[in-house]
């Protein structure tokens, strides 16, 4: 049986970031010390445009979705930092969802798997996990 590397590092999507703030499965991922997590300035700023939306959806106030945000273990880079891979990510996400390149250019640029339930990143030639693969290999 093949030995899988440790992960050290991932690249978090927005709908992962939503699901750990609202208290969701994801935020068992989030929790675990010895993973850095890192995201774009772009999925915090979708984030922060859902946020309504998931307080509704559970019953809770966006102040305190905001203030579980902010604790989230989330290194945010701006779009400067890794822009020299959009071209190549917004290719590889060719028909699919073009909202997505920021956060696989900065995963290219940071060699890092994706952490996301979205699909568009299936075919997009990069390591990606989704939360319950996560959960699976980190509960194992």
């Amino acid at each position: 049986m093949p030995t899988l590397k440790p992960l050290r590092k991932l690249a978090a999507d927005a709908n992962v970031i939503l699901s750990a703030v609202a208290g969701k499965a994801a935020l068992r991922v989030f929790l675990k010390e010895d993973i850095g997590f890192v995201t774009t300035q772009f999925n915090i700023d979708e984030v922060r445009e859902y946020l309504h939306i998931v307080a509704e959806q559970y019953s809770l106030s966006e102040e305190v979705l905001e203030s579980q945000l902010k604790l989230l273990p989330l290194k945010i880079y701006p779009r400067h930092f890794y822009e020299d891979f959009i071209p190549r990510a917004a290719k590889r996400l060719s028909g699919k969802d073009e909202d997505d390149a920021e956060l696989l250019a900065l995963a290219m640029k940071l060699h890092v798997p994706v952490w996301s339930n979205d699909n568009a990143f299936k075919h997009a030639d990069i390591e990606m996990y989704t939360t319950a693969k996560l959960l699976k290999i980190l509960t194992a």
